[in-house]
């Protein structure tokens, strides 16, 4: 696997706001069909590391490359972005749009499939996730967690007008924070199951235990801007990596201080 060409490649990717340096030179491979997990305190960075990927920020420094193609313009700009699909922590739902019209929004924009088959591929993905006949319906008619799975619907959607013959790329942010037990258990199993969907590769970014470990492969612990550690998540579970030990243990003393989170 590790022979092919990255589905996501970053060199020395650096982000400042201002005076602020969030991410410092950070070195991130990801290969088709991994599922990776970036963790870490609230403020690390963490999310700031998918708005680059997904196109919606640039980063200050460093290179970006994804299915081996660098980036150098948001993803609005460019005429043919390629197939990353960012799973919000808020299911962002535009409010005076239906279902239908939220999970079949770029079909809609592309403007070359009809309306019938629209409705069908939308149907069809909103089946997936548990929810029938709420196409029709706007997102303030919904519960949180079945507009949390509209979002899901929403990635499942196939992009067949884009050019890049590739398994899509999948962005999950803090997907399950604030849910109770059961209902994180609800979405991560949603998380697994869109992975396996669409055959693709996936990052999640979460400080939430039993969703790294549920959903994931390999982690990623951020801290400081800089990458502390790297491991499988066997190793995650067991490793006394003073990083890792802190965050997974909830520990007050440790490296990781409140005055930098």
């Amino acid at each position: 696997m590790k022979n092919s060409t990255p589905v996501i490649e970053t060199k020395s990717l650096s982000m400042n706001w201002g005076n602020k340096n969030i991410l410092n030179n950070l070195n991130i491979h990801l290969y088709e069909g991994e599922k990776l997990a970036i963790v870490g305190p609230s403020g690390s960075g963490k999310s700031t590391i998918l708005k680059i990927l997904a196109g919606l920020i640039l980063p200050t420094e460093g290179e970006l490359k994804i299915f081996g193609e660098t980036q150098n313009y948001l993803r609005l700009d460019q005429i043919n972005p390629p197939d990353v699909r960012l799973v919000f922590q808020n299911p962002a739902l535009l409010g005076s749009l239906t279902i239908e019209e939220n999970v079949g929004f770029i079909l809609y924009r592309s403007k070359k499939f009809t309306k019938k088959i629209i409705k069908e591929l939308v149907n069809e993905c909103l089946e997936e996730v548990g929810l029938f006949n709420v196409s029709h319906k706007l997102p303030n008619e919904l519960s949180g967690g079945m507009q949390k799975r509209v979002s899901f619907a929403r990635a499942l959607i196939n992009q067949s007008t884009n050019s890049h013959k590739k398994k899509p790329l999948l962005l999950f942010d803090e997907p399950t924070a604030g849910l109770d037990p059961i209902a994180s258990s609800r979405i991560e199993d949603l998380i697994n199951k869109t992975n396996t969907k669409v055959k693709g590769s996936s990052i999640v970014v979460s400080h939430v235990l039993s969703t790294i470990e549920r959903t994931s492969s390999r982690v990623l612990m951020l801290y400081g801007g800089k990458f502390r550690w790297e491991g499988t998540i066997s190793e995650f579970k067991k490793t006394n990596d003073p990083y890792v030990f802190q965050f997974r243990n909830g520990n007050l003393d440790g490296p990781m201080q409140p005055k930098e989170i």
